[in-house]
């Protein structure tokens, strides 16, 4: 697969996601581990959202590309709900009717996919849940989530604390409720921003982990807080891009470090620029291709490769890497998913050669 493709979707290339469609996975020279007996498989693909930019940049191009070394002759249906729980259940509804065997759903919202899930099983169609948990699921494909929140803040606490500060206000933007996800990034979070002398002095939960609505959260929160704040909890880049947008635009200098997670490029530009402290990276390659390969096993009646469980649930949970201004060459430019030429446009050249990051 073309890993500067995805990088194009994620730079801006409108996907038109909002109806089902039917995407054929074929190849010549393919495996054939789906053929079986039924003939080809049909693997459904459900994404939660485009706001934020991995899940049509990343995670449903290295899908289509696992499935069809997975699988040579299986079909992908695929489907973005645009953060619309109601519309994801209608989509993976229509993925059923249209004969899908497997269902690979990444939920809007965590509680009512079960739903869903019920749904499928009662077609005995099997659910692998990827991302975001799901109850009663037959395989969950994800990262180790309390630990993104712990690495997440520690990494605010430790920058804080080499900044010579011990004391101060932290602003703490999480994600959306109705996200599984969300819960335990916040969880992990606490267990270290609680204990590290700093003062959580405001904390909020972003409606469908809306940029916008983290921003307009930010400079309300700005009169009360603007004096002692020191850092910023941001539990995705989407939403610490709004809230240094809105730090910006309160006059805050100089900006407190704030926390992000996806390594969205926009995001590893503002850390090469020093607008932004850190993202986590979740290297999406490993986790689409187990969800394929554990799709294709349950369409075929066999059981996933897992490592461990999860609610009694078989899982694959991956490790979480912390990235800033220093191992960004050593992450996200090492495993292709960004050219240091993408990352250090006109904009940023300056800045990039200040952080030593350059093609040499």
């Amino acid at each position: 697969m073309s890993v500067s493709a995805t990088r194009l979707v994620g730079l801006g290339i409108a996907v038109s996601a909002l109806a089902v469609s039917l995407v054929a996975c074929g190849s010549d020279n393919g495996g054939d581990s789906g053929s079986g007996s039924g003939g080809a498989k049909k693997i459904a693909l459900l994404l939660p959202e485009s706001k934020t930019t991995r899940y049509e940049a990343l995670d449903r191009p290295l899908f289509t590309e696992a499935l069809k070394a997975a699988c040579g002759n299986c079909e992908l249906i695929y489907s973005n709900a645009d953060q619309d729980a109601s519309k994801q259940q209608q989509q993976a509804e229509a993925a059923l009717t249209q004969g899908a065997n497997v269902l690979v759903l990444d939920p809007v919202d965590g509680k009512a996919a079960a739903a869903v899930v019920s749904s499928a099983k009662g077609q005995n169609v099997p659910v692998v849940a990827y991302d975001r948990f799901i109850e009663n699921a037959n395989y969950y494909v994800s990262f180790e989530n309390e630990a993104v929140g712990k690495l997440q803040a520690q990494t605010l606490v430790d920058d804080l604390k080499a900044a010579g500060k011990t004391s101060g206000n932290i602003a703490m933007i999480n994600g959306s409720p109705t996200d599984p996800n969300a819960a335990d990034f916040k969880k992990g979070a606490h267990s270290v921003l609680d204990s590290s002398g700093f003062k959580i002095a405001a904390e909020f939960d972003t409606p469908d982990w809306s940029p916008d609505k983290a921003q307009a959260w930010m400079e309300g929160q700005l009169s009360a807080i603007k004096n002692g704040l020191v850092g910023v909890y941001a539990a995705n880049d989407g939403t610490a891009g709004g809230a240094i947008a809105a730090l910006k635009g309160g006059g805050v200098t100089p900006l407190p470090p704030v926390t992000g997670q996806d390594s969205e490029l926009a995001a590893i530009q503002r850390i090469v620029a020093g607008d932004q402290a850190m993202t986590i990276y979740k290297a999406v390659k490993p986790q689409a291709e187990a969800a394929a390969k554990g799709a294709v096993a349950l369409a075929n009646g066999g059981k996933p490769e897992s490592t461990t469980e999860k609610s009694g649930v078989p899982s694959t949970i991956l490790d979480p890497v912390a990235v800033t201004k220093a191992n960004i060459k050593d992450t996200v430019v090492k495993d292709n998913i960004y050219k240091v030429s993408d990352i250090c446009t006109a904009a940023f050249a300056a800045a990039c050669t200040a952080a030593g990051l350059s093609d040499n």
